[in-house]
């Protein structure tokens, strides 16, 4: 039941905000680690994240410092001006991504750095290669710019005509891709796991597969790994477990770990394509957000996140497929992104039961519940919850 101050803050939402999320049913208050609380005072396991965002949980002390130095110390330089902490991200990245070649332009969103993606390759394949290939159920963001390769035919509906030809493909069909590729194409724009279908992996090779096709129609190969990035997965980047490198990727959600930020990462020819003027952002790179950026990602080498994210991931999904309950049909997913699939359309209800016992999971999908916890999450908290689930489940099918 509603809690009394849950009600009165979700009232005063509703007055004031555009109706674009509903309303939602719990109001949180603060967190600590994997754990938040609500303005009523329950205590819930959050194994959303923030939607793949909270990387380091709530409250962890190195973004906390971080954050507070750097805003004390200098909070905004627009791009007129340069500072230390942008370029140390930049840095950071291509470290990580293994390639010297590669530049990074940093945004404020998944969406905004999707923008600069699909921008980036236009302007290096140029007007005779006016079209993208993107792929059905894919989601990329909600600009007018995203939402045209956005695979969603319910997202894109009510907001077209794009003015730019989007062919759409079966994710994870080599041979539909094959198809669709050819001299007119700029760009194919593919996720390596589709995360708001419901956490939707391609075959084995599909990634290598979209290389190839690119490679030989001449083409970009733009990865969306704005979910799948920074160690979610058990890998830095969802791809480096695939041996293959795209000429764009995109990123965000994680790298912030709850500061908002988004980064598009050029390779090759992709990497010097734009000029002075073609792009930018008046806040993005912002000192804060970069400063909250490098110390997740300190934090996820110094504390081992990303083996933490393998095996916590694996006890999770193993225990989940562990209740043998007649309304789970699998697990899908790898590391600290995964969807419990049911055998029907039930997921909403599980969502609000499990918040009932104290879990924030998300119905994604109408038969799937999408789980990105905190990288932090410990083996411990992933077993509460699922020793909870059999209960959960039979009260919405018993």
């Amino acid at each position: 039941m509603t809690a009394e101050r849950t009600r009165a803050l979700q009232e005063r939402f509703g007055n004031a905000l555009m109706p674009t999320y509903g309303v939602p049913p719990v109001a949180i208050a603060r967190g600590e680690g994997a754990r938040v609380w609500d303005v009523d005072g329950r205590p819930y396991l959050d194994l959303i994240g923030g939607i793949a965002v909270s990387a380091l949980g709530h409250g962890h002390p190195a973004l906390v410092k971080a954050v507070a130095d750097q805003t004390a110390a200098l909070a905004h330089t627009s791009n007129l001006f340069l500072h230390e902490r942008e370029v140390e991200l930049a840095e950071r990245l291509i470290a990580l991504l293994g390639d010297p070649g590669a530049r990074v332009f940093l945004a404020n969103s998944g969406t905004e750095a999707n923008e600069a993606a699909l921008k980036l390759a236009r302007k290096a394949a140029g007007p005779a290669r006016p079209v993208l290939v993107a792929t059905e159920n894919g989601f990329h963001g909600r600009s007018l710019g995203a939402l045209a390769v956005t695979g969603k035919e319910s997202m894109r509906a009510p907001f077209g005509p794009y003015g730019t030809e989007v062919r759409f493909v079966p994710h994870g069909d080599a041979g539909a891709l094959r198809a669709a590729v050819d001299d007119t194409v700029a760009a194919v724009i593919v996720e390596p796991v589709q995360g708001e279908a419901g956490v939707v992996p391609a075959p084995d090779g599909y990634l290598a597969a979209v290389r190839e096709i690119c490679d030989a129609a001449g083409a970009a190969f733009v990865l969306d790994e704005i979910q799948s990035g920074i160690g979610r997965t058990g890998h830095w980047f969802a791809h480096q477990a695939q041996g293959v490198r795209p000429d764009v990727l995109t990123l965000a959600k994680g790298l912030g770990g709850g500061l908002p930020i988004g980064a598009c990462v050029g390779f090759g020819r992709y990497a010097t394509a734009f000029a002075k003027g073609d792009h930018g952002s008046t806040f993005g790179g912002n000192p804060v957000a970069a400063a909250a950026a490098l110390a997740v990602l300190d934090t996820v080498e110094n504390e081992d996140l990303l083996g933490s994210a393998a095996r916590t991931g694996a006890a999770l999904a193993e225990g989940m497929r562990a209740t043998g309950h007649p309304l789970v049909a699998g697990v899908r997913g790898t590391g600290l992104w995964l969807a419990l699939v049911l055998t029907a359309e039930r997921a909403a209800e599980v969502q609000a039961r499990a918040a009932d016992h104290g879990f924030l999971i998300n119905a994604v999908a109408p038969d799937a519940l999408r789980l990105a916890p905190p990288l932090t999450l410990t083996p411990e908290q992933a077993a509460s919850f699922t020793g909870a689930l059999p209960a959960i489940l039979d009260e919405v099918n018993p």
